[in-house]
């Protein structure tokens, strides 16, 4: 369990690096699109034949709310204190402009702003609901195990496309290199909020540790943290690492307004992993196109990280 995912990302990764076509990224990307919805509708699935979840889906519901603004808070604490001190968001702005480098210039801003509108974003929760219906009508006749290959064999398909777009996605290195190591630290500001957000609420609301503080980790990767987490602990805490993922995305869309009074950064903050793709364009609205480029590599970063920090966490649970 614990070194399958490292497996598939350098199956990916190495893969990533062999200068793949256009075309082929284009197929990659649609059989990673079936993975999801597969992933989504087995998931649901899940969730629907299980009773004991069923029955405590409101009460998981708010537990999520609470995980979910705590881990946002968190990282938008651990971020201003890195504003405050390592790395000052608005002289790095003024360097971007400075050098005329921002988001603009290195993306297609408005390809992300269509990619933002994509299907697949309501396709995938309305699978997960979809799934739970089928679940629960037809659990007398649904064979478990066939929904644990389908869940693992999803989740490999995607620790390997995320090893895919570490390979081919080597611009990021780039413009890590151009803005300085140091643009690295909102990164870390995230994930240790995350981490610590998530125990203070595992705390506060009596939830197994390891489900509270796994879920925050996810950073708003909720298909894989919510695949990841059903795999390793069942399906009531795969629901957490769903939900409270989903949550973080749209409380951040939400608060976007109050978060940038808080800081330049509190926004970067929520969006977290997200901000690689779905929370890209929402947030550089906010920040900034200079500062687009900083959520950019920070989504990225988030992203790439999120397979790796899973299996970890698992193995210091165990």
């Amino acid at each position: 369990m614990t070194w399958m995912p490292f497996v598939c990302l350098a199956v990916g990764f190495f893969t990533g690096m062999g200068n793949l076509t256009e075309r082929t990224l284009k197929r990659i990307d649609g059989i990673i699109n079936i993975a999801l919805v597969v992933l989504m509708l087995t998931i649901g699935m899940n969730i629907g034949i299980n009773d004991s979840v069923i029955s405590n889906l409101d009460s998981i519901g708010l537990n999520c709310i609470v995980i979910s603004l705590c881990a946002i808070a968190f990282s938008i604490l651990f971020t201003v204190i890195t504003e405050k001190t390592v790395l000052p968001l608005e002289k790095l702005r003024e360097k971007l402009s400075s050098e005329n480098m921002n988001i603009n210039s290195e993306i297609d801003i408005s390809q992300e702003e269509k990619n933002e509108n994509s299907p697949l974003i309501w396709i995938m929760p309305i699978s997960i609901v979809i799934g739970v219906i089928l679940g629960y009508f037809v659990r007398s006749y649904i064979l478990t195990f066939i929904l644990d290959y389908l869940l693992v064999g999803s989740l490999i398909i995607l620790y390997i496309s995320v090893g895919i777009s570490l390979g081919s996605n080597r611009k990021v290195f780039k413009y890590i290199r151009i803005l300085g190591l140091r643009v690295m630290y909102i990164s870390i500001a995230i994930f240790l909020g995350s981490l610590v957000g998530g125990f203070v609420a595992g705390m506060l609301l009596g939830v197994p540790l390891h489900t509270s503080v796994m879920s925050a980790s996810g950073m708003s990767y909720y298909s894989l943290t919510g695949a990841y987490m059903t795999q390793a602990y069942g399906i009531e805490a795969g629901t957490y690492g769903f939900v409270v993922n989903v949550m973080r995305e749209f409380f951040t869309v939400l608060l976007l307004p109050v978060l940038i009074k808080i800081s330049t950064g509190s926004p970067i903050a929520g969006g977290a992993a997200g901000n690689m793709d779905t929370m890209l364009v929402p947030v550089t609205k906010f920040v900034g196109v200079e500062l687009g480029l900083v959520t950019l590599i920070t989504g990225v970063i988030l992203t790439f990280a999120v397979p790796f920090v899973l299996p970890v966490l698992y193995a210091l649970f165990a």
